[in-house]
């Protein structure tokens, strides 16, 4: 029984679960309820569902009855409980181990949307700190350590720390940078030219034509390289970019993928979501595949 409570897991989409009007059929319907536990709190009050994973027997009714499909219950491989790495909440999207960079590599990311790449890139990077699965008590960096002890993660973590590595992320969504960077193109590049390699990245991703244009008025493709020469122009130790071969076309794709190598040294990190397999085996020395079920465990 302890097993079964270990590898099982209930995820609620809290955009479909609408208490007031499906007659809180999870619950009725429940045969945990039924024996008088818990299993499912719900009022026609509640914003949301909440189903207890301990309790949960993984019957799937409440599954079939929930009018709007907003309940996924399930059962993990195996037991992945202590692999935990990051929850959001209860009844949310869990993470399960993470990728492993090195330095002086580029280590390659690919899995399928909604499976916790962007997650574990905010991890690395410093931006998000892992609660291994404790979201109601988090633990200290100490116990974050000790849980990746032995593991190369424990060393990068430490460094993160300790040496205050400056982390620097290509967002996914590049048409959201307009509303985030305002200006002229070559003036923004201008600010951010930390390495002194602005006139190269721009011959390399082709921005000459566009230097003198707000980053409003840019293409897709053009927001792309602008988003890619804005990370590599400036100075740090780890460097990711989330997708960016999308919008491009394969000679474009090609020079964005050596001017994203152009960026190692011996001792910093890179890091690559891509799902362009040929660009993605082009780019990186060595490759972590992501699994699960989207939008409630990646692995």
């Amino acid at each position: 029984m302890s097993d079964q409570k270990l590898s099982r897991i209930a995820v609620l989409n809290s955009d479909r679960c609408k208490p007031k009007k499906c007659g809180l059929l999870c619950r009725k319907c429940c045969p945990v309820v039924k024996t008088g536990k818990l299993c499912i709190e719900v009022t026609a009050t509640s914003k949301i569902a909440f189903i207890s994973e301990e309790l949960c027997i993984g019957c799937g009714i409440c599954v079939k009855k929930c009018p709007f499909e907003a309940i996924m219950i399930i059962n993990l491989p195996k037991d992945l409980d202590k692999d935990t790495t990051h929850r959001y909440g209860p009844n949310t999207f869990k993470l399960h181990r993470l990728p492993v960079p090195r330095p002086g590599q580029v280590l390659g990311l690919v899995g399928t949307n909604g499976i916790g790449k962007s997650t574990a890139l905010k991890i690395l990077a410093g931006k998000l700190k892992p609660n291994l699965g404790r979201f109601s008590n988090p633990p200290d960096w100490q116990e974050i350590l000790t849980h990746f002890r032995g593991s190369e993660l424990q060393n990068y973590f430490t460094r993160i720390l300790e040496d205050n590595l400056k982390a620097i992320i290509k967002p996914q969504y590049v048409d959201h940078i307009p509303r985030a960077v305002q200006g002229n193109v070559g003036q923004v590049l201008d600010q951010k030219d930390e390495r002194g390699v602005k006139e190269k990245l721009c011959v390399d991703l082709e921005l000459n034509q566009v230097l003198d244009r707000n980053v409003g008025d840019l293409s897709g493709g053009e927001l792309q390289r602008f988003a890619i020469a804005v990370v590599a122009i400036q100075n740090a130790e780890i460097y990711m970019f989330d997708e960016p071969s999308s919008y491009l076309d394969v000679r474009q794709r090609l020079k964005a993928a050596q001017v994203v190598r152009s960026l190692l040294r011996p001792d910093s990190y890179v890091i690559v979501v891509e799902h362009d397999l040929s660009v993605l085996d082009y780019l990186s020395d060595f490759i972590c595949c992501l699994y699960g079920k989207p939008g409630a465990y990646g692995l």
